[in-house]
């Protein structure tokens, strides 16, 4: 069985995120969305709503998953047996840092590839910081939000914003 791992913190799942899941999907036999904590950030919804918004969101794909991770990305596909991390690029800038991280990875997990997808026209300007923004504004979401999560994030933004 070919496994990949779709790492990110989701801090929320955007509609650019589902295209990743659903492209990995169409090529794998099983994709795990992996909901990480990252250090460096200060999220605005928890672990657990975060994972809840991503399993909403993949719901329709039968061969993709959600878990959360606190540790290590090559740590956790290890013991999913992945044979690949599958990340998104939007620019130059995200194909660097991607690449750094690549290594990294395949240091800590030899054996492990990971393989930038870059993101379609349409996604290139959408990220969770933005969709952050628009949600401590009350803005419109649907355009950037996948369909599948809008009902948890209604439930979760009540008591957020």
């Amino acid at each position: 069985m070919k496994i990949a791992v779709c790492p990110g913190s989701f801090d929320p799942i955007t509609v650019g995120h589902l295209d990743l899941a659903e492209r990995a999907a169409a090529v794998f036999d099983q994709v795990v969305l992996c909901v990480m904590v990252n250090s460096e950030k200060r999220p605005m919804f928890s672990l657990e709503e975060r994972l809840e918004l991503a399993r909403a969101a993949v719901a329709h794909l039968p061969n993709v998953t959600a878990e959360a991770c606190e540790g290590l990305l090559a740590d956790f596909a290890r013991e999913r047996g992945a044979l690949a991390l599958i990340k998104g690029a939007r620019g130059s800038a995200d194909f660097d840092w991607e690449t750094q991280l690549a290594q990294i990875n395949r240091d800590l997990c030899p054996g492990l590839d990971t393989l930038l997808l870059p993101a379609r026209p349409e996604h290139v300007h959408i990220s969770s910081t933005m969709v952050r923004e628009m949600i401590r504004h009350h803005q419109e979401l649907d355009r950037y939000i996948p369909s599948g999560a809008m009902g948890a994030l209604q439930r979760i933004r009540q008591g957020k914003v």
